[in-house]
């Protein structure tokens, strides 16, 4: 599903209706009060009406006559929307969701590597070596280092040349960037670099085996981090 833009009046009065239902604020079965909405957010019905058409589009409401617009169950959100995973991270990085996120990176980043390591191409293989280059040349840059690590699972999935795989993207991309913010933007960590070319020197090497193994001690690495942060913050 396309990633909603966030430019204006429109896109911000969807964000405020997404986060509140995200938040809890409207729970699931709650009628959504359009009159009161349109007052306080000062938008015209128009405005609104629209901002709810994306929302329903991505499965947080619904209308229905005699009952109006109301919050659909979380059963019928679409939880894999960068936009869904974007609203759930807005208030600060939800744990359960980054264990979540490394649930599923733990899944397919490693049978992704494997596949890599039999189906890379050149031109694979120079975009997986160009995402450690920008790697190396953002250390101390926090926003470098996160576009970077984008990069390379960017990378990585297209390695696959599995359609389905590379279309993880949306999912990994939204919520790896949040993960990323949340480790690099705090205190110096260990160096990105060593984990992350382990991983290219087996795809190149067509080392299925490796190539696997080194894709789950980056992640495990990955999980570290974040419990060092997490650490640190609980101390404060």
């Amino acid at each position: 599903m396309t990633t909603y833009a966030r430019r204006g009046l429109h896109g911000q009065v969807v964000e405020v209706i997404a986060r509140r239902i995200l938040a809890g604020e409207l729970a699931p079965g709650a009628t959504v009060d359009l009159t009161a909405l349109q007052a306080e957010l000062d938008v015209s019905l128009t405005v609104l009406r629209e901002a709810l058409k994306v929302l329903s589009a991505k499965g947080l409401v619904d209308a229905r006559q005699k009952r109006g617009t109301f919050v659909r169950p979380r059963a019928d959100w679409s939880l894999l929307d960068a936009d869904v995973i974007r609203w759930q991270f807005a208030e600060g990085a939800d744990p359960r969701l980054l264990d979540q996120l490394h649930e599923v990176r733990s899944i397919v980043e490693p049978a992704a590597a494997r596949l890599a390591a039999s189906r890379a191409s050149d031109d694979d293989l120079a975009a997986l070596a160009g995402a450690l280059e920008e790697m190396a040349a953002g250390k101390g840059d926090p926003a470098s280092a996160v576009a970077a690590d984008l990069n390379f699972h960017r990378a990585l999935l297209a390695a696959t040349h599995n359609e389905l795989l590379e279309r993880m993207e949306v999912v990994m991309e939204t919520g790896l960037a949040e993960r990323d913010r949340l480790v690099h933007g705090g205190e110096p960590h260990d160096d990105p670099v060593p984990s992350h070319r382990a991983v290219v020197d087996a795809i190149r090497a067509k080392d299925a085996t490796a190539a696997e193994t080194a894709m789950r001690g980056l992640l495990d690495k990955a999980v570290r981090d974040v419990k060092k942060v997490r650490g640190k913050k609980g101390r404060r």
